[in-house]
């Protein structure tokens, strides 16, 4: 089903779903890798212990890839790796906030599996069905990358007044915004 016949972009309501999505996707991410060490600091975490967090972010995300690699499509499809991981998120995102110490470090950390798996499976959701409007809808979502600097400035006037640990409750709405796509917001298209 193409929708090759519609005559505007506008048309298509699962794609600005999915760039929306996708800007949250990105805010997330950045805050799970970027703002790790400072968290584990604010935990009274020394600078050597702490900065290898960011490390193993990259390696949960590189097993959440390979992990997909595999299941998809075989095992799994791509919307329900895409709730199955956002459920995930919003799990991790709670445990950050609420368990102590060195748990919720991990906690965060553990973010990056939930990541792994967005990307891939947001953008060809949101271009489907798109025809002639594909390249258009292309560009859109790349632009939703923005939530990579919008989301962490948000997330840096959280901590001024919630402190370093509340900021992280910021990543649960993405998180079950990014569950409602991957369950119904897909699904959301014109005739």
């Amino acid at each position: 089903l193409q929708h090759s016949g519609k005559s505007s972009i506008f048309s298509f309501p699962h794609l600005w779903i999915g760039i929306v999505t996708l800007f949250l996707y990105v805010g997330v991410e950045v805050i799970a890798i970027d703002t790790i060490i400072g968290y584990a600091q604010s935990m009274k975490m020394d600078m050597d212990t702490a900065r290898i967090f960011p490390t193993y972010g990259m390696i949960a995300m590189i097993v959440g890839y390979i992990i997909g690699i595999i299941a998809i499509p075989k095992y799994i499809s791509q919307e329900k790796a895409l709730a199955c991981c956002a459920a995930l998120g919003v799990i991790l995102g709670i445990c950050t906030v609420m368990l102590p110490g060195e748990i919720s470090i991990w906690c965060l950390t553990l973010l990056s599996l939930a990541n792994s798996l967005m990307w891939p499976a947001i953008f060809p959701l949101a271009i489907f069905g798109l025809g002639r409007h594909t390249k258009t809808g292309s560009a859109l979502l790349i632009m939703a990358i923005a939530g990579g600097a919008v989301i962490p400035t948000v997330f840096g006037f959280l901590q001024e007044g919630l402190g370093a640990q509340g900021a992280y409750w910021l990543a649960l709405p993405c998180f079950l915004f990014i569950l409602y796509y991957g369950v119904a917001g897909y699904r959301i298209r014109t005739k």
